[in-house]
């Protein structure tokens, strides 16, 4: 059987990986196939430019904690495409995907790649038994995303929005970006509008003044810090978090918005508190600490993984590494249309040196050399790597530091592919 990564391969090969928004053709596909999404028992969409998948992590585990059943669509996948489509606890398998994909071929109509994932998560959820929650993550926007399908879905979650993807939406201004968000939302449904700028709630607030929909802000629940220690707070509940694995405000503020969505769906806060321990990120602010790639390093050497790519993410990631008390070093990959000048002016004063790299197998992926002068513009000690082995090669020493991995959740999850 051929792996994960050729049948991804040719699976670009065989649709567009253009992101076309309109929806008219994957309507066209749901036509023929008699409309499998409307048999899905609550719905869920995940919107947003920055968190929609530690969003929907959290939450997916607060409902099987809960023992309920769910399916889960996440975008991008980091280490395999069967990563993408989780159905009751488990993964798909590459057998399943290539039967859907060629339910969706037989139609002989044309989708994108997203489209084409789209429709095979759709079709795997359509044929589970006894699901209650279908969690379904949107692409870059939603007002013309192939996951913008339900009517009245049970809930639609707004995670942290800013001004990315201003090529893709065609648009130069983040009200624009906003409106294409938020601003085709359902009439019928829960709206949970996540931790925000006060310049986009104010944008938000407008936007969804005349939606007749349920809408519950932010303003409704926060995170609340006590001697070093972190606790989910609204009117009724105090649920205290106890985790290895959160590093930022970013992460905290997703996890309160899935506490406040789960609370909601009547999970009760004991059994929250418990299963805040045992959620993980992965490729998100996510430790290595055993795998292929430690053979490169001291034990004395720690290696950081966060798919950081945003300004936002990248201030995230800033305000952890600044409590670090350890020399911190970078390998750096990232995309041409991520603004990668402005993204690395948000790391002023913490990397002793960065090593770039071009991301494998991706061609946005801006050249090593390209970063090299970025930053080299910036001050900083840059070399060139060929990939992370050599640039790991190049970092280590007996020095105990940190060496952290950024830029791009599809350089991240070419690092964990390696591991």
């Amino acid at each position: 059987m051929i792996s994960s990564e050729i049948y991804y391969n040719k699976l670009q090969k065989k649709y567009s990986r253009k992101i076309n928004l309109d929806r008219k053709r994957i309507f066209k596909v749901l036509k023929k196939l008699k409309f499998p999404h409307l048999n899905l028992k609550n719905p869920i969409n995940l919107i947003g430019s920055d968190g929609k998948y530690t969003t929907g992590i959290n939450l997916l585990n607060f409902i099987e904690a809960n023992k309920k059943n769910t399916t889960f669509f996440q975008s991008p996948h980091l280490v395999s495409v069967c990563h993408r489509f989780r159905l009751k606890k488990k993964f798909i398998n590459l057998n399943q995907i290539q039967k859907y994909e060629d339910i969706i071929h037989k139609t002989r109509l044309k989708l994108t790649l997203f489209e084409a994932l789209t429709m095979i998560y759709l079709l795997a959820a359509n044929d589970q038994k006894k699901i209650d929650y279908n969690i379904c993550e949107a692409g870059a926007g939603f007002e013309a995303d192939s996951t913008n399908l339900w009517e009245a879905p049970k809930a639609q979650i707004i995670t942290n929005i800013n001004l990315q993807h201003l090529d893709l939406f065609k648009v130069k201004t983040l009200t624009e970006v906003v409106k294409i968000k938020v601003g085709y939302l359902s009439k019928k449904t829960s709206i949970y509008i996540g931790k925000q700028t006060p310049k986009v709630l104010k944008i938000i607030k407008k936007i969804l003044k005349k939606n007749p929909s349920k809408i519950i802000y932010p303003s409704t629940w926060k995170i609340i810090k006590s001697k070093n220690e972190y606790s989910y707070k609204d009117r009724k509940n105090t649920i205290p978090i106890k985790s290895r694995y959160i590093h930022s405000e970013g992460l905290l503020n997703n996890l309160g918005l899935a506490i406040k969505v789960a609370l909601d769906f009547n999970i009760a806060p004991s059994i929250i508190k418990k299963t805040i321990p045992k959620i993980n990120y992965e490729g998100r602010m996510q430790y290595l600490k055993k795998g292929k790639l430690r053979k490169y390093l001291n034990k004395n050497e720690e290696l950081l993984l966060d798919g950081a790519h945003s300004n936002t993410s990248g201030k995230n990631l800033f305000n952890y590494l600044k409590t670090i008390k350890l020399p911190i070093y970078c390998v750096w990959g990232m995309q041409k249309n991520k603004a990668p000048d402005e993204f690395l002016k948000e790391f002023k004063g913490i990397f002793k040196k960065i090593i770039t790299v071009k991301i494998p197998n991706e061609p946005n992926s801006c050249l090593a050399k390209q970063l090299m002068n970025i930053a080299n513009d910036q001050n900083y000690n840059v070399e060139i790597a060929k990939g992370i082995k050599q640039a790991l090669q190049t970092l280590s020493s007996k020095e105990k530091k940190l060496i952290v991995v950024m830029g791009s959740l599809y350089w991240v999850g070419s690092v964990l592919k390696e591991n």
